[in-house]
């Protein structure tokens, strides 16, 4: 039972220490003009919510900062230090994407094809890390080693690190839906590396679950603050790292499933749209909006209802993701 101790305390320490600070949070976004600008093509009703902090990602970003630095003062644990590094990058393009959204008062921020882009140069960055700071990059099937990963893992490290990062920031669409799914998707992470001996890497994954739930506190409907890009993409992109890192990066589409289907569902709806153009001259739609969070709300579901229908099955896939390892 030793092994459970330190990820426990990572995770409530985490939480204890960050949640008191949250309002503080909150007044000085708002005292610096850091108020969300929504865009005109989402929900109507999803205007009121105008003006609300945004970029609270960097607030729930200190906190995992803090983690991993006691995690590597303590332990000097590598793969702490690259899952940092890909979070770190990847706020810094959220940021900037955040900062372009706040000039702009149709709510738009930088465009998709640039950022895209840089996404894919930064990835190639933390790949590189990634592989350079833990060399022993492996695949668990379900918690032994069976082949190390080699060159490939550059390529798979930057699809992975890019697909998740953007699929949690379409995911971030109403109060506390991107964060709750993320508190369940890095605990299940967090148990499969504990499970497969990897303490520190969970302990990590702990201290996420707990900024995130700090953060939550301030982020469930009505939402005082959102997480912004600078939260989203980052969340992603360590998700992505813990898989690769630990292993499973194979589960990772099950762990992410929601994030997975919102990401499909924006893809054939733009597809088809495009198609449906090109063909009969105007553009025809799969779903009423996407993301797909968004196509229940026009269906006539609550926001709260479809984030806990959301979480629900958040939690259903994550326990899948445990499941498949306990089975194999």
């Amino acid at each position: 039972m030793r092994e459970w101790v330190m990820p426990l305390v990572v995770g409530i320490a985490s939480f204890g220490l960050l949640v008191p600070w949250g309002g503080v949070c909150v007044k000085a976004l708002l005292a610096r003009g850091i108020g969300k600008q929504i865009r005109y093509d989402g929900p109507q009703s999803h205007q009121v919510k105008s003006g609300t902090a945004t970029m609270g990602g960097l607030y729930f970003m200190i906190g995992i900062s803090l983690c991993a630095l006691v995690l590597l003062t303590g332990w000097r644990e590598p793969a702490v230090l690259a899952v940092w590094l890909a979070m770190a990058l990847q706020a810094a393009v959220g940021a900037f994407d955040d900062l372009q959204g706040l000039k702009d008062s149709s709510g738009y921020g930088w465009l998709a094809g640039k950022k895209f882009l840089v996404q894919w140069g930064v990835a190639a960055l933390m790949a590189l890390a990634i592989y350079a700071l833990v060399p022993g990059l492996i695949s668990r099937w379900p918690d032994e080693r069976i082949s190390a990963l080699g060159v490939w893992a550059l390529p798979l490290s930057m699809l992975l690190l890019v697909g998740t990062s953007n699929a949690v920031n379409l995911s971030d669409g109403l109060d506390g839906l991107a964060a709750g799914l993320c508190a369940m998707a890095y605990g299940c992470l967090g148990l499969l590396c504990l499970l497969s001996g990897q303490g520190v890497l969970a302990a990590l994954c702990f201290g996420v679950v707990g900024s995130l739930l700090a953060f939550l506190w301030y982020n469930v409907h009505p939402a005082r603050m959102f997480m912004g890009d600078v939260g989203s993409e980052p969340l992603g992109a360590g998700l992505a790292a813990v898989a690769i890192l630990s292993g499973y990066w194979w589960l990772l589409p099950l762990v992410g499933l929601v994030f997975l289907a919102v990401t499909v569902s924006v893809m054939l709806q733009v597809s088809w749209f495009k198609y449906t153009r090109r063909r009969y001259g105007e553009g025809r739609r799969l779903l009423r909006m996407a993301p797909l969070h968004h196509h229940f709300e026009m269906l006539g579901w609550s926001e709260v209802q479809v984030t806990l229908r959301f979480w629900i099955a958040g939690a259903i896939s994550a326990l899948l993701a445990l499941l498949v390892v306990a089975l194999w």
